[in-house]
């Protein structure tokens, strides 16, 4: 029994223990509908050798992002990241040292936090930033928990604009801890009057730019509604380039800054890992979640850096703590940091003005084939409108070695909105690339 070390008698005494009468007790929090009816489609026992083969020949089945014309984002966006991002992060001074607890230890790896939330605070226009998050998403729910526990208010108001998986993590960990959630409608054109939500009993107002659909947004407006009310504005992001060009959410009043850093020295990865940036106010550092990794002198008066502020819950708060976040992505962080460095600012407001100029010349390319596209202004995304199912179309162009982007009912299957396409235009897109996804759409 070497991978299920458990019999039935140490399953039955571990349940009696904690009192549930069988495992599914321990599962009645996940709604019904979210359980798989059946085992999947694999075989119950194969050799190691077998499985390898077996996996290898599923794998295949995958079109490659680097192999086809590539036109997907929506939350996950294929940049190019330099060879010497992947051979740094592999050192084993940082590939195997583990996110540190102390706060006296591991001086390479503490500097290197804290160059990397430098970078994020001058990014996104905050005071302080901590050393990353899990991933955007989660990062955005802990970014509302701040904002109730500064307000010491309990309602969100998210933006029908919001990435649906950010606004699935909000509504559910909201659900448990009995915050109320107020959610707009899905926004394709940016008209929804969000200011209008905002009452005396809002914490916090989440918007996302560019939002999901690819439109700029003006945050201006709204933190001065937020603030005339007592609330925050939670300024989302989810294409950390766009920042290389677009105001950044500080300029415009934001209290919280939360997004996906991804785009920055991570790939694809089917995923995951990712890495989420959070900034805000110096006033608000104390309420921050996560790790906050400072510059400090030792008793020789040398330069040191240490943690501080660890409010989390396996140091000293326990179930005071700030968040149960239990750490932090110190690999991708470091990925990102080293691809931000490499670039510099100049660097980066070259990629993220090649990007845009990328996505407008598909755009028009696409208005002038007679295709729909629903945005005013954009960065490097936008949303078009096509003939019938979006989901059928983006099934056959894949069959012709075209990957055209994202449909819309793939994450929002009830908004009725089955005719949308969102489509990314990186740097890593040629104009063969969108020649050829013009002429498929044609």
């Amino acid at each position: 029994m070497r991978y299920l070390p458990l019999t039935p008698d140490d399953r039955s005494l571990m349940l009696s223990r904690i009192g549930a009468a069988n495992i599914d007790e321990l599962f009645a929090d996940i709604p019904r509908d979210k359980f798989m009816r059946a085992l999947p489609d694999l075989p119950r026992r194969k050799s190691e050798a077998e499985v390898e083969r077996l996996l290898s020949r599923m794998a295949a089945k995958n079109t490659p992002a680097s192999s086809v014309p590539f036109f997907v984002g929506a939350g996950a966006y294929k940049h190019h990241v330099p060879a010497s991002v992947d051979h740094l992060i592999q050192r084993s001074e940082f590939l195997t040292s583990y996110t540190p607890y102390q706060p006296e230890i591991t001086q390479g790896t503490l500097q290197m936090l804290f160059e990397f939330q430098t970078q994020v605070a001058n990014l996104t226009g905050m005071e302080v930033a901590n050393a990353s998050m899990y991933d955007g998403s989660t990062g955005c729910h802990e970014a509302v928990l701040m904002a109730h526990r500064i307000t010491r208010r309990k309602k969100a108001v998210l933006s029908g604009g919001l990435h649906p998986h950010y606004a699935d993590v909000v509504r559910t960990i909201s659900h448990m801890a009995s915050d109320e959630v107020v959610s707009m409608p899905a926004d394709v054109t940016a008209a929804e009057d969000i200011i209008a939500q905002i009452d005396k009993d809002t914490s916090c107002v989440v918007v996302q730019s560019p939002d999901f659909f690819g439109n700029l947004r003006d945050l201006a407006p709204i933190a001065e509604k937020c603030h005339a009310k007592g609330a925050l504005l939670i300024a989302v992001f989810t294409e950390a380039v766009s920042l290389g060009l677009v105001e950044p959410p500080g300029a415009m009043g934001a209290d919280i800054v939360v997004g996906e850093g991804q785009s920055i020295g991570n790939g694809l990865n089917f995923g995951g890992p990712y890495v989420g940036l959070f900034a805000t106010r110096q006033k608000y550092v104390r309420q921050m979640p996560g790790r906050l990794a400072g510059q400090t002198q030792d008793a020789d008066g040398k330069r040191g850096f240490v943690l501080t502020l660890s409010t989390r819950e396996q140091h000293i708060r326990r179930e005071k703590a700030t968040s149960n976040i239990c750490t932090n992505s110190g690999l991708c962080a470091l990925a990102f940091s080293i691809h931000m460095t490499l670039l510099g600012e100049s660097g980066l407001r070259k990629l993220a003005r090649v990007n845009h100029a990328n996505a407008a010349q598909l755009a028009d390319m696409l208005s002038a084939a007679g295709v729909a596209v629903l945005n005013d202004a954009f960065f490097n995304e936008f949303t078009i409108r096509v003939k019938g199912s979006a989901q059928q179309l983006v099934e056959k162009l894949a069959s012709q070695g075209i990957l055209a982007g994202v449909p819309v009912s793939r994450l929002l299957p009830r908004a009725g909105l089955d005719d949308l396409l969102i489509v990314a235009s990186t740097e890593v897109n040629t104009d063969e690339d969108r020649a050829t996804l013009v002429e498929a759409l044609r």
